[in-house]
């Protein structure tokens, strides 16, 4: 944020913009730094996230989550999953942050396919 706050005072003092529109320009840049992340639209909260996990055993998996429930279980769930040796291997290579981050900037279709060396399958989609 310094870098824009500093690009915003340059272009002030270069006569672009006055004193008012440089003071809103900073208020807009700390008010978006205290709110965080966009928020998400109603409609991707609707929709909901895939988890197929296909393994080579038949040990298969399908589960379905609404959007609105699935950040916060997220993290809590993998943290279980990594500690269960049945349940490790599934969840190991998962990047839980790209997930996320896909989840924030409201992709859809298939974020994860992992295919393992012995053949189980994990596939995330967003639909």
């Amino acid at each position: 944020m310094k870098d824009e706050i500093a690009k915003i005072l340059s272009m002030m003092e270069e006569g672009k913009i006055d004193a008012d529109k440089a003071a809103e320009l900073i208020s807009l840049l700390k008010e978006k730094e205290e709110n965080g992340k966009p928020k998400k639209s109603p409609n991707y909260l609707d929709k909901t996230l895939k988890v197929r996990i296909n393994s080579s055993e038949n040990d298969n998996v399908n589960v379905n989550l609404p959007i609105r429930l699935f950040q916060v279980v997220l993290k809590t769930g993998h943290g279980i999953a990594s500690n269960i040796p049945e349940a490790e291997k599934y969840v190991k290579d998962l990047d839980i942050d790209l997930i996320l981050e896909a989840i924030d900037q409201e992709l859809e279709g298939q974020i994860v396919d992992i295919v393992s060396g012995n053949g189980d399958k994990v596939a995330i989609f967003i639909e």
